[in-house]
């Protein structure tokens, strides 16, 4: 469909129509992306320290992607990166379903520091570059091009991860549609070693994501009891102020930090 567009198009018009192309493929594949990176900065305590997370690990994964676009005609040639990047995914998916920890919502690895966060995150990126960067090379060879919609792919990451760090903790299912998206990913990367024609269609891919996304947000994380119901049912009536118990949690949270 892509090939008849740009044959309909008159010379010198390609350029105009591959950007907001690669724009909107960048994008549409940087979803499950997103959530991924969203859920690992979600390791770290504190909505500060997440966002910071993220703006490093960012800046880290574009200057990675960048050499892995420069070098792309190099590194298609060797399955082993692929491997590697589908084998790197699938353990992250792993760790998360084979996680105990029942008492918390988030099941994803957990970071003592900032730094260690830092690249979890962009090695993760680059992971997933590997399938996004291969399919814009495959529709441009201009160099130029594929930075520009990397560079702009990088910032919709960045808006959407933030976005998705919020929604994870409203949504009952969206951290496990997540999760599910990146063993898709990593499966088609394996696909794509074992035998290039065990590659799922883009179109397929895009709606089983939609699919999952839909699940993802399909429930609403119920509301706790009212702590002033929960004292009161444990006989602790209006002696106790809740406004100094909440006060108090938000002191040892600061001090914790």
């Amino acid at each position: 469909m892509l090939d008849q567009l740009l044959d309909l198009s008159p010379g010198g018009m390609d350029t105009l129509l591959l950007l907001p192309v690669l724009i909107a493929l960048e994008a549409v594949l940087s979803a499950d992306n997103a959530i991924a990176l969203a859920a690992i900065a979600q390791g770290l305590e504190g909505g500060a320290m997440q966002r910071r997370a993220l703006n490093f690990g960012l800046v880290v994964a574009f200057a990675l992607r960048v050499v892995l676009i420069l070098t792309a005609t190099w590194v298609v040639q060797f399955w082993q990166f692929e491997l590697l990047g589908a084998a790197y995914l699938l353990w992250l998916v792993f760790q998360y379903f084979t996680s105990n920890d029942d008492k918390e919502h988030h099941h994803g690895p957990r970071f003592a520091s900032l730094w260690q966060a830092i690249p979890v995150i962009a090695v993760t990126d680059l992971a997933f570059s590997l399938d996004s960067v291969t399919t814009a090379i495959a529709i441009s060879q201009e160099t130029w091009l594929v930075l520009t919609g990397g560079a702009i792919g990088v910032i919709t990451l960045r808006f959407m991860a933030g976005l998705f760090i919020r929604w994870l903790d409203e949504f009952v299912h969206l951290e496990d549609a997540g999760y599910v998206t990146v063993a898709l990913v990593g499966l088609r990367l394996l696909a794509r070693v074992i035998n290039s024609e065990f590659v799922p269609p883009e179109w397929l891919m895009v709606a089983m994501i939609a699919l999952l996304f839909a699940w993802g947000f399909s429930k609403r994380v119920e509301p706790k009891e009212n702590q002033s119901d929960e004292l009161l049912a444990a006989g602790l009536g209006d002696e106790v102020d809740l406004e100094a118990i909440a006060a108090e949690k938000e002191a040892q949270e600061v001090s914790a930090e």
